[in-house]
């Protein structure tokens, strides 16, 4: 009996001894990519000040897109540039085998934007752009997790593949449209996402379906005083138009979002214009709901060229999918989101916090959220608030997650200065790194975890259905690439 008692005890020391080391083994291999991150803080902090600097407009990033592939390139990643028609997308590889992650990176600004890294409004190029999303911080983020995860397969001598997709003009543009349309996630296993936010939290909304089009109306030029009555206004046709969709308004669902901004109304107002334009995103939670709302606007637009005189033409500039969620792969981020922790502030950082909070007028108390990781829901909400994103058509091809963290102030409105002016500063590089830092531990459980991998792909079948094709919202067409391009 005591020689049973003997065995069994050395058994369960061998056990509990096994068990610390493969503890330990997985601190050391988390060690590395973590420990590479903390120490390149000045390396990432400099690449998305730069960036930031040249805030440059949808499809027309060129050097953000560059410098990007310039520093995955010196990591030992290989990159093939200018993909599907569009000069600054870009994919980066490294590794061979499964699986293979990819991570999305973006880095377009938005226009009229330009703000200083300053706690107020001050513009730094009148009329310029600025990264009112934190794209800067967003592209830099994502590269620097892939080569912090290249440095743990390299280390380590595991087998997979990560990838980065450079993704241009997510704002109206629609890159990952194009990539997904032209198969580029086929054979990625799992991709990985994230969004400079005002707090630290994974988000599980499904967003809105989106499409942009733009309606030009075709008239007849005429002195509008003297011979009026040979003018046909195409404003006119753009204003007729316009009215039409405000009142129809009241007779869709509360969910859908319809706006606009006329483009071109014409050139002097003694002058009946013969062209005129106006741009328009048209919202639904749903796609197949979004087709029913777009049919009648486009009847109302042929009616306004009917009662006007006129003639229109519409254009698809750019459409995306809602987001098809995947909670397994996002219950991981938020696993790796809980240990990596919030941002934390130094003192320099929170007075500058303190000033922008206070000229937006929200309680200094609420930066405490900064540091914190929002708690797992396990209702989530109904949608990722009203916004649109080309995510949408990638998770409907391939299993995705997204996250974000705190590199805004919160209170912030989106698309504002506040967000430029913070994520411009090392607020926006402290949360670039943790979200490296987040995309590095989740890969390594997708690395080290097969089954994991499998069950995330079950889950994206079950949602998604065995009958489901892709196709995109923008049909055939080849991406607007000049769609941010001003024209006199």
């Amino acid at each position: 009996m005591k020689k049973i008692i003997f065995l069994v005890i050395i058994a369960v020391s061998i056990s509990f001894v096994a068990s610390a080391q493969k503890k330990n083994l997985k601190n050391l291999q988390i060690d590395i990519p973590t420990g590479y991150l903390d120490a390149s803080f000045k390396t990432y902090d400099k690449l998305q000040k730069t960036i930031w600097s040249y805030a440059e407009l949808g499809f027309l990033e060129t050097k953000s897109s560059l410098l990007l592939q310039q520093h995955l390139k010196e990591n030992g990643f290989t990159v093939e540039a200018g993909v599907v028609g569009m000069p600054t997308a870009f994919v980066a590889s490294f590794g061979s085998g499964s699986p293979v992650i990819g991570i999305l990176a973006e880095y377009d600004a938005l226009p009229g934007l330009s703000q200083d890294t300053v706690p107020y409004r001050k513009v730094l190029v009148e009329g310029g752009s600025g990264h009112g999303c934190g794209h800067a911080v967003f592209g830099v983020g994502s590269s620097a997790g892939a080569v912090a995860i290249k440095q743990w397969l390299e280390k380590t001598g595991t087998k997979g593949t990560i990838r980065v997709f450079g993704t241009p003009a997510e704002e109206g543009g629609g890159g990952k449209v194009y990539l997904a349309r032209e198969g580029f996630f086929k054979g990625v296993d799992v991709v990985l996402d994230w969004h400079p936010a005002a707090q630290n939290s994974v988000s599980r909304g499904t967003g809105l379906a989106i499409q942009m089009i733009d309606f030009s109306f075709f008239g007849k030029a005429s002195h509008a005083s003297g011979a009026p009555e040979k003018g046909r206004s195409a404003l006119d046709g753009v204003e007729g138009f316009d009215y039409l969709v405000n009142m129809l308004r009241e007779h869709i669902p509360s969910d859908a979002r319809v706006h606009y901004v006329i483009t071109n109304g014409g050139d002097a107002p003694n002058v009946a214009p013969a062209f005129a334009k106006v741009s328009y995103y048209i919202r639904s939670p749903k796609r197949n709901d979004l087709v029913d709302l777009i049919d009648r606007i486009q009847k109302a637009a042929q009616g306004a060229a009917l009662g006007t005189g006129t003639t229109v033409k519409s254009e698809i500039i750019a459409g995306f999918y809602e987001k098809l969620p995947n909670d397994l792969l996002a219950k991981q981020l938020q696993k790796n989101l809980e240990i990596v922790g919030g941002v934390k502030y130094d003192a320099r950082e929170q007075a500058f916090a303190e000033e922008v909070i206070k000229e937006i007028g929200w309680s200094v108390d609420s930066l405490r959220k900064v540091a914190l990781v929002e708690p797992w829901k396990d209702k989530p909400e109904k949608r990722n608030g009203e916004a649109s994103s080309d995510v949408g058509d990638v998770s409907w091809n391939v299993p995705t997650a997204s996250f974000g963290t705190a590199a805004f102030i919160p209170g912030s409105g989106g698309h504002s200065w506040e967000n430029v002016a913070s994520s411009g500063t090392t607020i926006g590089t402290k949360a670039l790194i943790n979200a490296a830092k987040v995309f590095s531990l989740t890969a390594i459980d997708l690395f080290t975890n097969p089954e994991l991998v499998n069950s995330v792909k079950k889950e994206f079948e079950q949602r998604r259905g065995s009958d489901f094709k892709y196709e995109s919202l923008v049909g055939s067409r080849a991406p607007a690439l000049e769609y941010r391009v001003k024209k006199q």
